[in-house]
């Protein structure tokens, strides 16, 4: 897998308000999502998806910033797959209520058909039972990262999360580690309600650092900087990360299978996994390509 960016941060833009959209790139975050979904009531579907196709389309410049749109289930879905497959800003997907891997595979293929071979897909686990088969839809075509949508998951499984967000650790950990088996980049971490309390969604956003996400999901751009801090490397930690490759790379070119850190500690695959994995969220590089 071709070590690339990770970004810290996905700020969702309703797809049906225009001006909003003309303004999104100017607001710091890594990534975009364009909601096509819960921001668009039905009678503006069709409108929406125009006009989200048509921006894509405009020769943007964004400044490096990764361009996702969230589509529709069932077959108002398939409408915006047809309507935004082969756009070259298009970063890929992000698949409102994943149920299953069938539903992965299906959008896949729809894309494939429609001769789209660089689109990238993030189902977004919604419920109960997509928590239960996130290690199938993990393991779908063209997936590139998991993301939860704890809301909707919250209601549908009965549960009422408190402050400390531990009735959500079980789901967080199954896709955590889902991730991990199918060899996926870390699940993007979910949106947080909190808005103006700085302090409480960064100690938010660290729990779910911790807990193995990389970078979050934000609905305004006033938690970009919270989330931005929480997921940036510190300069010890980046140089830690970048001693810990060079002296790998100077063991397999010298043929050595044993390579100690700088405190004489036994580097291992995990180790230099997690140390790709702070460089990549401190500096720019390719994605992925679909699996």
């Amino acid at each position: 897998m071709t070590t690339g960016r990770l970004p810290r941060s996905y700020l969702y833009v309703p797809g049906n308000a225009p001006d909003k959209l003309g303004k999104a790139l100017a607001r710091g975050a890594d990534a975009l999502i364009v909601d096509l979904e819960d921001a668009v009531p039905p009678s503006g579907k069709d409108a929406a998806r125009r006009a989200v196709a048509g921006w894509l389309r405009s020769g943007l410049e964004t400044g490096g910033a990764e361009l996702w749109v969230r589509v529709n289930g069932g077959g108002t879905g398939e409408d915006d797959v047809r309507a935004l497959a082969g756009i070259p800003a298009l970063t890929g997907l992000v698949l409102a209520k994943s149920e299953d891997a069938a539903h992965v595979a299906a959008a896949a293929g729809l894309l494939a058909a429609l001769g789209d071979v660089t689109t990238l897909l993030m189902p977004l686990l919604e419920t109960a039972g997509a928590i239960l088969d996130v290690r199938d839809i993990a393991r779908a075509p063209r997936v590139h990262r998991l993301q939860i949508g704890e809301v909707d998951l919250a209601a549908d499984a009965g549960l009422d999360p408190g402050p400390d967000e531990a009735e959500l650790a079980f789901a967080r950990g199954m896709t955590v580690m889902a991730s991990a088996a199918a060899g996926l980049r870390p699940p993007v971490g979910p949106v947080s309600v909190i808005t103006s309390d700085a302090e409480a969604l960064a100690r938010s956003t660290d729990r779910v650092r911790r807990q193995g996400f990389v970078g979050r999901a934000c609905i305004h751009p006033a938690q970009i900087p919270v989330v931005h801090e929480v997921f940036t490397p510190s300069a010890a930690e980046l140089a830690r990360a970048e001693d810990v490759l060079a002296r790998y790379e100077a063991a397999a070119a010298a043929g050595s299978g044993v390579v100690l850190d700088a405190g004489g500690r036994l580097i291992d695959a995990a180790v230099i996994r997690l140390a790709r994995r702070t460089l990549a969220t401190a500096q720019p590089g390719p994605i992925i390509t679909p699996k």
